[in-house]
């Protein structure tokens, strides 16, 4: 059990404090996680046992977040660790994912303007900021809000438990060593924090010279962020390979995108409408899908803008459509708790669907003999395993993952070890989706408004 995740006010006032500082002092790694040695020297000072800490009083659920803490330790986090859903899908929370300001993604080929976004929106610059026509940003850069100007390598950030960030260490030290946090004092950064990626540049040979998962790490992101903005250059169309994965990765999180035509004051009227129509196309081709996403118009930057060659039309027309783009962001924050409701009802809902593809994979080993090669058959036809998923459990088909990324991941595992399905389990995750959240919602109100 992650010890972290537990609120130590839930105990009486007069010990909670005590019961902190033998937390403290128990992790002997300062990661926020107990494991062997640690878990026992915290239980013999505290006298507490795990059955102690899994019953949250309800006194200690004092908003919606702290509701969904109780609910994940209590019914949805047991079932993730029985059925290895950390090594499928995504790492178990922590009270920091639940606890995480909202946070804005923004993602584009190089020298679209992404970090020169955030500079506008700052009105200054953060630490680490480099901007020019070359690709200048070679990593993830997260920024937010702190108390002085600084810059944390990757490497200590994951392991802080204070930062919703420790899930990015399965990519190992090759991206850690391509990803900081720029702190800074910022009234916005204490509602919001931005998170700069590196340019996407074009060609298969970029995607190979990266030592690490780029695409597994904007897809990690993008399930984190409550705002993805793909920035696009009047200049660059081209949506090349790796944008196109990129893209591709985002499915699932089609409400949280946000697609805006930067630098559209370098090209006059009657261009811009063409362009604008070419992008639509692109983009069409890479989403497969028929809804129309929503395009925003203009120049984010710091410096004045001639509008001269766009026509009368041309500024009122980009500061309205700046406008609305700023008006979304400022609700990210009024949305922050429906966001992470809507994201716990998500992981809920893919918790489940990975606990019957998991315990049918492992009903379906012999007792005996042919193990080996009854799990090949099984990854082969995996595609066949999930319909008949589908069908046994009433299972709706788009809230199956990937079956490809899927079996890649299967084959590093023995099923024969998989656990079987424990209907109690599942039982517990449908009452608090049919009951527990809904009666949540009606016992506390939006803390944003």
């Amino acid at each position: 059990m992650d010890l972290a995740i537990v609120p130590f006010d839930s105990f009486p006032k007069d010990q909670h404090t005590l019961y902190q500082e033998w937390f403290n002092f128990a992790d002997s790694d300062g990661d926020g996680r107990f494991t062997g040695s640690d878990a026992t020297k915290f239980f013999s000072m505290s006298n507490l046992s795990r059955q102690d800490l899994r019953q949250i009083p309800a006194s200690a659920v004092t908003s919606i977040i702290d509701g969904l803490k109780k609910l994940y330790i209590q019914k949805l986090r047991p079932l993730e660790a029985t059925y290895r859903f950390n090594d499928f899908v995504s790492p178990l929370l922590t009270n920091s994912d639940f606890d995480a300001k909202p946070m804005v993604l923004l993602l584009g080929q190089y020298s679209t303007g992404k970090t020169t976004f955030i500079k506008h929106m700052l009105n200054s610059n953060y630490p680490g900021a480099h901007i020019g026509p070359e690709p200048t940003t070679d990593r993830f850069v997260v920024v937010m809000s702190g108390p002085d100007e600084r810059s944390i390598p990757g490497n200590t950030i994951a392991v802080q438990a204070d930062m919703p960030f420790s899930g990015l260490s399965n990519f190992g030290s090759a991206f850690l060593s391509k990803f900081e946090c720029s702190q800074m004092p910022h009234p916005l950064l204490e509602q919001i924090t931005f998170v700069d990626s590196p340019g996407v540049l074009s060609g298969e040979k970029q995607r190979t010279q990266r030592a690490y998962d780029f695409t597994g790490v904007t897809s990690w992101f993008a399930a984190k962020c409550d705002l993805i903005l793909l920035l696009f250059d009047p200049h660059k169309l081209d949506v090349s390979d790796e944008f196109k994965r990129v893209i591709s990765s985002l499915r699932g999180h089609d409400d949280k995108i946000r697609v805006v035509l930067n630098k559209s004051h370098q090209v006059d009227t009657q261009q811009l409408m063409r362009i604008y129509g070419a992008l639509m196309w692109s983009l069409g081709k890479v989403l497969n899908t028929p809804e129309v996403m929503r395009v925003y118009l203009g120049s984010f930057n710091d410096k004045p803008i001639d509008y001269a060659q766009n026509g009368p039309l041309g500024s009122d027309l980009f500061e309205k459509e700046q406008e609305d783009l700023l008006s979304d962001l400022k609700d990210i924050p009024r949305k922050a708790c429906d966001r992470k409701i809507n994201e716990f009802v998500k992981r809920a809902r893919a918790a489940k669907i990975h606990a019957y593809i998991i315990s049918h994979l492992k009903k379906q080993m012999p007792a005996l003999m042919g193990k080996t090669k009854a799990q090949e058959k099984l990854i082969t036809n995996l595609d066949i395993e999930f319909a008949k998923v589908q069908r046994d459990f009433h299972l709706p088909a788009g809230d199956f993952p990937n079956v490809d990324e899927y079996r890649e991941k299967l084959c590093g595992f023995n099923f024969d070890k998989f656990e079987r399905l424990k209907p109690k389990m599942i039982d517990a995750v449908d009452d608090m989706l049919a009951y527990d959240i809904p009666n949540l919602l009606k016992t506390f109100r939006n803390p944003y408004g």
